[in-house]
């Protein structure tokens, strides 16, 4: 018989066994889920539209200081060949947020819709317990997946007194100056809705420095007295490259508009019998002032009508060579004036974040859709796989994880914040995303980075600026890029031996290894992302009916109609 002691004993130990697993089991878990308050990492996601990288100091000082921008930098990772997969608005945060290339989240160019089907990084961590908030520029879509809190601007936004979709007040419109604006919705939402137990993911997006670039009433004064420097290829003719560059509709003396851009009233165009650029150029110039208060008005009158002054009495006597000049230097003075607010606004932020104590685990990331022409190659607006247009400025800060004042050279793209961001907060990455995560190159182990080559693809043609289609593979040395809708031509920039990328040199026969090796490294490139001739056809095919039928803004249908009828020789 077994004693009732040795019985007793048997019944103590297996319940503080079971305690001991149950405890056990509960570290297990504790330890297995990510702390909210310590292991994931707030982020927050800066981006300007159309932000060039050239104007912002951290990069080079030559047209503008940021310094809140640059501060970024100063804290962590400023990467020097950040890139885009289309440099384009729309498309560009739609391969942000999906991790996917255009051709596979469908939104290819600004006028096809997003398909929101899509799954977003934003809906991953918000799931995934993160708080998420989303103020200023989307650019497509009036109700954004994944969002605990949205602000945006509709389409394309307002600089003054602009209208904004809200997630729980309608549509609203706010007084003042739309950087300014934005940056007061984001602090609010810190200040008050943010939720100290969770992390957070915030979207802060500016609508500047995207055209027409009407800067802030405090900033007239100064910068509509500047002047700038002009880039080297200002006149570039485009005799050394393939006939694209030449037929873009992007040159700062032909297709910038002298009202809508230039800022030149109307009736000055008419008294000195300068035509309307495009037929929309004096149209856009009266939507936006007629936004203006009266305080508003008289401020840009008091500014712009001395510039009006001043050109009437220049104008009879001004060569070709003269107006590019002063298109250009009217260009970046309003240009670089909106980009002034977006650094003050920075700051602002980034004071708040340090005074309230959020900086110690928070990625901060500043970066814009695309870069942007500043009058290289007699250019403004984007698009091309050209560095001004293919690069975008990209200034990482991780306070404890990045290494302060570091810099990378890698191949990163837009296409790797998404699985970056899930990576960081420990969220699996859908196995149909696209890129790879940052965190090797942001945490000192580069040697992880394997990446020698990077993929591009724009489409957006025909239609505005008329840019035609081509695809690229960019590696550090070269590029090698494909025009393939009516035109079919092919090039070679090497990058290292000609940086202002001025000569195609495909037909040289120097460089007939190097293509023959780029050649097979892009097929290998399309195959692994998964483009092929068939895809692009379709996008071709639904572009050009809907621009013959008048649905495509930029192109005329009898423009239409001829492309379509060349594009079928």
């Amino acid at each position: 018989m077994i004693s009732p002691r040795i019985i007793k004993n048997k019944q103590m130990v297996n319940r503080l066994l079971f305690l001991t697993l149950g405890l056990l089991a509960f570290a297990l878990t504790v330890w297995a889920q990510p702390n909210p308050k310590s292991d994931r990492p707030n982020i927050i996601f800066i981006m300007s539209d159309d932000h060039a990288y050239q104007a912002i100091s951290a990069y080079d000082n030559k047209l503008i200081e940021t310094p809140n921008i640059d501060r970024i930098a100063k804290m962590g990772m400023l990467f020097t060949q950040a890139s885009v997969t289309n440099s384009i608005c729309a498309p560009s945060r739609a391969t942000i947020l999906t991790g996917k290339h255009s051709h596979l989240n469908g939104k290819i160019d600004n006028h096809f819709p997003f398909d929101t089907t899509n799954v977003t990084f934003p809906q991953l961590l918000q799931k995934a317990g993160y708080q998420t908030a989303m103020f200023g520029k989307l650019h497509f879509g009036n109700n954004p997946k994944g969002f605990d809190q949205f602000k945006i601007l509709p389409g394309q936004g307002s600089y003054y007194n602009p209208d904004f979709i809200t997630k729980n007040e309608g549509n609203i419109r706010v007084e003042g100056y739309v950087t300014d604006i934005v940056t007061d919705m984001t602090l609010e939402w810190l200040q008050n809705e943010r939720k100290a137990d969770q992390p957070f993911m915030l979207m802060y997006l500016h609508k500047s420095p995207h055209r027409p670039w009407l800067m802030a009433e405090r900033h007239m004064e100064e910068f509509t007295k500047r002047t700038f420097p002009e880039p080297s290829t200002l006149f570039d003719d485009y005799s050394g490259r393939t006939s694209p560059a030449g037929e873009a509709e992007m040159n700062i003396l032909k297709h910038m508009g002298w009202s809508g851009d230039n800022k030149l009233h109307p009736a000055i165009m008419k008294q000195l019998g300068i035509a309307d650029v495009g037929g929309y150029d004096t149209i856009r110039y009266k939507s936006e002032f007629a936004r203006f208060t009266p305080s508003q008005a008289e401020n840009f009158r008091k500014y712009y009508g001395r510039i009006d002054e001043e050109f009437i009495k220049k104008y009879p006597s001004m060569s070709d060579e003269d107006k590019m000049r002063w298109k250009y230097q009217r260009y970046m003075q309003d240009y670089l004036g909106t980009i002034k607010a977006v650094d003050e606004n920075v700051g602002r932020l980034l004071d708040y974040l340090e005074a309230n104590k959020l900086m110690e685990n928070t990625i901060i990331v500043y970066t814009s859709d695309q870069g942007f022409y500043l009058g290289e190659h007699g250019w403004y607006d984007k698009r091309f796989v050209y560095d001004e247009s293919f690069k975008t400025p990209l200034l990482m800060a991780w306070p404890g994880k990045t290494k302060a004042g570091t810099r990378s050279d890698a191949l990163v793209q837009n296409l790797d914040f998404a699985q970056t961001f899930l990576d960081a907060a420990g969220v699996p990455a859908p196995a149909d995303m696209q890129g790879e995560s940052l965190i090797p190159l942001l945490t000192g182990n580069a040697e992880k980075w394997t990446r020698d080559a990077v993929y591009y693809h724009y489409y957006e043609y025909p239609a505005e600026h008329m840019v035609n289609r081509h695809y690229a593979i960019v590696t550090q040395e070269y590029k090698l890029i494909h025009y393939y809708f009516v035109e079919d031509q092919w090039e070679l920039i090497d990058r290292i031996k000609d940086p202002q990328e001025l000569k195609n040199v495909y037909n040289d026969p120097a460089y007939a290894a190097v293509k023959k090796d780029l050649h097979a490294r892009l097929e290998a490139l399309r195959v692994k992302y998964k483009d092929s001739s068939e895809i692009s056809q379709s996008y071709i095919d639904r572009l050009l009916d809907d621009a013959v039928q008048g649905k495509v803004w930029g192109i005329s249908k009898e423009r239409a109609v001829e492309l379509k009828n060349r594009a079928k020789k």
